[in-house]
């Protein structure tokens, strides 16, 4: 990846990533403190509401599809406008939808189907914000800092993530679930009002006159993953595991429901957990940073995550199955950072928003799809048959990727290159 602007500033500016990188993380983890509040209360109020595999699956469908159709064109915009704006406009909506939903709970129409409206309208809102968020950070980070500073992004995410549910689930025992979207409200606001500080000058491409149509550039970005190998190796391998983690990352509150019991506090419990396991191997990934290699860290993840699905799924003591949650959560961010800094560094920076875009329409279809098919289903065949067996083929997948030596190579490899010929051959 290279980015001109960033390489041209003075080494002053340069030295001084950290504040603006502290500025980031502030709006980003107030911003997702909010929206994971109203995620759980959502995912929670429907499977105690419900105890509906099906349900679960519409939820998560609604929650999904809108950023799967939506998530190119947004990474069209993050490459032709100002990041920065596209986070803080996207917040904005989020609130305004999330405002919308407490008017009308609060107006007494407590209607499942509301959720599901309001989820698809805030999927909008993430499909515009996942590919500017992804691709604005090499514009406040150098390259040789990625690495840390998507482990350290991790584990604010994951810090988030631990405190959450305990909050939802004390906030739901407390008070009406409507109070809850509108602390998301309030979080939206604070967020975009601390993004506002931080100064940041907008990409070399946002600033050019754009002689290109929209169409072609979104014609561009496709063509660009298509003879990038690297790019479109990866893309195709996170497909299929975004389908193979589908069960564990959305039937477990409904499998811990079903085989444990129907308390708020065994769900806390397992997203405890598993965000104390992220924040944990966050932590890990921002001082050791992984293998020298990209795709070996990746590879152990792969097989890891694959072995603790299998435990899930055997497991009959909650506790123990708690503890496997916590292991699941400490190896997801050896796979997830080290594919994300690798991509930041290969991909050049005129494209950045549009791979990202087609990566957040990728895992925003995939896992639905995957859904649709394991949630009803989970309703005919045990949720535990499922992870036994999708884990078991994460392991195949994993041998796979052991296996792929120009991918492994491609990994070992710190300096970017885009494809030759790639715009060229577009235009």
């Amino acid at each position: 990846m290279t980015d001109k602007g960033f390489l041209e500033q003075s080494p002053e500016k340069r030295s001084g990533w950290q504040k603006r990188f502290a500025v980031f993380i502030a709006s980003q983890a107030i911003s997702l403190f909010g929206s994971s509040l109203v995620q759980y209360a959502i995912i929670w109020y429907i499977t105690l509401e419900t105890n509906s595999g099906l349900m679960m699956a519409l939820s998560i469908i609604f929650g999904f599809l809108p950023t799967f159709f939506l998530s190119p064109f947004a990474g069209v915009w993050a490459d032709r406008f100002d990041r920065k704006k596209l986070i803080m406009f996207s917040d904005l909506g989020i609130a305004t939808a999330t405002l919308v939903l407490f008017t009308v709970f609060r107006l007494g129409y407590h209607n499942i189907w509301m959720l599901f409206l309001i989820s698809a309208i805030r999927s909008v809102g993430t499909a515009i914000q996942t590919p500017a968020v992804s691709a604005f950070l090499p514009q406040i980070v150098p390259e040789g800092k990625l690495m840390r500073a998507n482990g350290l992004l991790a584990s604010f995410q994951s810090a988030i993530a631990l405190v959450s549910p305990i909050v939802s689930g004390a906030l739901m025992s407390l008070i009406a679930i409507e109070f809850i979207f509108l602390v998301d409200v309030v979080t939206c606001i604070l967020a975009v009002l601390i993004l506002l500080t931080l100064k940041v000058a907008p990409h070399a491409k946002a600033l050019e006159k754009q002689a290109l149509s929209y169409w072609h550039d979104l014609r561009l970005g496709f063509a660009y993953i298509r003879d990038h190998q690297l790019v479109r190796s990866l893309f195709l391998f996170f497909a299929f595991f975004f389908i193979l983690v589908s069960p564990a990352a959305f039937l477990t509150p409904l499998q811990v429901a079903r085989s444990f019991g129907e308390d708020v506090w065994r769900l806390t419990a397992i997203e405890v957990a598993f965000s104390s396991g992220m924040l944990l191997g966050g932590l890990m990934m921002s001082v050791w940073g992984g293998f020298k290699n990209r795709i070996h860290s990746m590879i152990l993840s792969v097989y890891l995550i694959g072995i603790n699905q299998i435990l899930l799924g055997l497991v009959p003591w909650f506790w123990i199955y708690v503890a496997v949650m916590v292991v699941v959560g400490i190896t997801l961010p050896v796979f997830n950072t080290p594919a994300m800094t690798l991509l930041q560094e290969k991909v050049d920076e005129a494209f950045l928003g549009r791979v990202f875009g087609v990566l957040s329409m990728i895992s925003s279809g995939f896992m639905p799809l995957a859904i649709l098919v394991f949630g009803p289903l989970a309703d005919r065949v045990s949720i535990e048959w499922q992870l036994v067996v999708t884990g078991i083929l994460l392991i195949v997948q994993g041998v796979f990727l052991h296996r792929n030596k120009r991918l492994i190579q491609e990994g070992q490899t710190r300096s970017g290159s885009s494809p030759v010929g790639v715009v060229d051959s577009v235009r």
